[in-house]
């Protein structure tokens, strides 16, 4: 859990929001932006596709 663009940043995975729309974050670097009532679905695909992971 974050609080903001800067501790997210330093997650491995993270978002953070703003108006209408957020940021993904992976690894401290943003993925792509988000409108705002898609978040928690892109930040639950992005974990599910990180567990894939080798």
């Amino acid at each position: 859990m974050v609080n903001g663009p800067g501790e997210a940043r330093e997650a491995d995975v993270g978002i953070a929001g703003g108006k209408g729309e957020g940021l993904l974050f992976r690894r401290g670097e943003i993925v792509r932006k988000v409108p705002e009532k898609e978040l928690a679905d892109a930040l639950v695909a992005e974990v599910e596709k990180m567990a894939n992971l080798p």
